[in-house]
């Protein structure tokens, strides 16, 4: 096989992916029209202040949420880069792992810090002050904060360590005060990271969905992914499901745009960082701000930590390790997960291969078209950000209720879903790896004329190897934490873990739910220390 049409085969596997992804997409809402009869209003929308108010308040919580993230890491990335301590790289593997909890469990966390009968609300009482109701805005920016701020602080890290170590000498030699280098060296990098963080935090919290399920508070707090979904499980009106999804499609869809014009790394943020060399000049008291600072950052992301292992052990864990229902949701989730983590990574690298293929090749370096496919699979790898996946689920399961039993269907419309949403994770993570090796020995891999199979094996697979498995445990985690198809399609023979803790949370069995939450946890935490084993030694080799 040539190198040319080596090339031609990455692309077509890669077009195919696409394809795949877009249809199962956009299939889900041509399904959803034609099977209901229903069509898109924006007119009623237009004139439902009810409606109307849900859009702002979804546009108003992520715009809050965005800022207070990137405000809040912009100091503790800076702390974190010019700390010298032992435990830095332990600080970074503490700030991954919200990405890795479930939503859900993350939500019963906060709960139990700033809830009304939490922690910080009995510190309130202690003092003298009343306590805390964070249900509504302030509990849903509490948990996107949580969620958002240690990502944002990695993408800067990340940014900060791709300054070139020159400067960091010549800020040295030059003495320059703390000041000057932030103007000078710092702000420029935390500058050039602002466009990937901000945008990507927007898309998380305009499609955020468990999270105001559970904190929302009411009809004053629910955003288009809620109302959506209370649309389809409660109401069935899928012409209003559909006017909604379009309206969250849009506003996401031009954030997704400017996105990719203001450019930014969001793959940087799965990494555990380099090594901080720098040379500036040290201040008493800037290390004592950033000591603060540290410590506050630290406190606000592992308190929720400690608060579900906390909660977690004052729950009857025998009783539901040897619970029935127990088994069955994790033997569920299990099937689930791995089988949308390999459909997942299945489309992933292919997508990634051609992406590859693209900009290597002639067809990327030459042509303007082979640039424009190139930036179209990707905007196509990340089309379930703005996608609601509640909606796709909804019109894969009517069509699949023409052909088949619609309770055996279920599975393999969540199987597909959660497959859909961590084809964008997995993108970031193993597309920046292929890019790297690629850039490193691709010419001469084409100079020694290996192609097809032989070059997948010997140039593509052993870089390729530990962000898969990377990708492979962010998916699994994703999948095994999701809550949006599965609140659509769940039922009493198809039960996740995140399923059966919502069923216990609304039958007020507390301690069940915590201890459920503290397995789930555990569950996925524990795929997520073993990706970083893998990252490791990537970053080793």
């Amino acid at each position: 096989m040539t190198g040319a049409a080596d090339r031609a085969w990455r692309i077509g596997l890669g077009l195919g992916a696409a394809t795949i992804l877009v249809g199962f997409l956009a299939g889900a809402f041509f399904v959803l029209l034609v099977a209901t009869g229903a069509a898109p209003d924006f007119r009623t929308l237009a004139g439902d202040r009810y409606l109307l108010g849900v859009v702002l308040f979804t546009l108003e919580q992520a715009v809050l949420s965005t800022l207070l993230s990137v405000a809040g890491a912009i100091p503790l990335a800076l702390a974190l880069h010019r700390a010298r301590f032992p435990g830095r790289r332990a600080v970074l593997r503490l700030f991954l792992l919200p990405q890795a909890l479930p939503v859900l469990v993350g939500a019963l966390a906060i709960l139990t810090i700033w809830g009304r009968n939490g922690i910080v609300s009995d510190a309130f009482v202690a003092v003298g002050l009343a306590r805390l109701d964070i249900y509504g805005l302030s509990g849903i920016l509490i948990a996107h904060v949580f969620f958002n701020l240690p990502l944002a602080a990695r993408l800067m890290v990340a940014g900060l360590d791709r300054v070139p170590a020159e400067s960091w000498k010549l800020a040295g030699q030059l003495s320059l005060s703390p000041l000057a280098t932030f103007k000078v060296v710092e702000w420029p990098a935390l500058r050039s990271a602002l466009p990937a963080a901000a945008s990507l935090i927007f898309m998380l919290c305009v499609t955020s969905f468990t999270l105001v399920l559970v904190l929302g508070g009411g009809p004053g707090a629910t955003t288009l992914e809620v109302a959506i979904y209370q649309s389809l499980r409660y109401d069935f009106d899928p012409g209003r499901a559909i006017t909604l999804s379009l309206t969250q499609i849009g506003l996401t869809a031009i954030i997704l745009w400017f996105a990719t014009r203001l450019g930014g790394d969001v793959a940087a943020g799965f990494g555990l960082g380099g090594r901080a060399l720098r040379y500036d000049r040290r201040s008493r008291g800037r290390a004592v701000f950033d000591a603060v600072i540290l410590f506050l950052g630290i406190a606000f992301v592992l308190s929720p930590f400690i608060a579900v292992v906390v909660r977690g052990l004052e729950a009857d864990l025998a009783r539901l390790l040897a619970d029935p229902a127990v088994h069955r949701a994790t033997l569920t989730s299990l099937v689930i997960a791995i089988a949308a983590s390999l459909l997942a990574l299945v489309l992933s690298v292919a997508i990634v291969l051609a992406m590859e293929a693209l900009r290597a090749g002639p067809w990327g370096a030459r042509q303007a078209g082979g640039e424009t496919l190139r930036k179209g699979m990707e905007t196509t790898a990340s089309l379930v950000l703005v996608v609601p996946p509640i909606v796709v689920g909804a019109g894969w399961f009517l069509a699949l209720r023409q052909v088949t039993d619609v309770f055996a269907a279920a599975p393999y419309v969540v199987v597909a879903t959660n497959a859909a949403m961590a084809v964008p994770f997995v993108v970031r993570i193993v597309g920046p790896a292929l890019s790297a090796a690629n850039r490193a020995t691709g010419r001469l891999a084409d100079s020694l004329g290996l192609a097809g199979l032989s070059r997948l094996r010997v140039v593509d697979w052993p870089v390729l190897r530990a962000p898969v498995a990377l990708g492979f445990a962010f998916a699994l985690a994703i999948s095994l934490g999701d809550l949006g198809a599965i609140a659509l399609f769940g039922s009493q023979d198809l039960v996740t873990l995140p399923y059966l803790l919502l069923q216990r949370m609304g039958s007020y069995r507390t301690s069940d739910a915590a201890g459920l939450a503290l397995l789930l946890g555990i569950l996925c935490l524990s795929l997520m220390a073993l990706a970083e084993r893998g990252l490791a030694r990537r970053n080793r080799t």
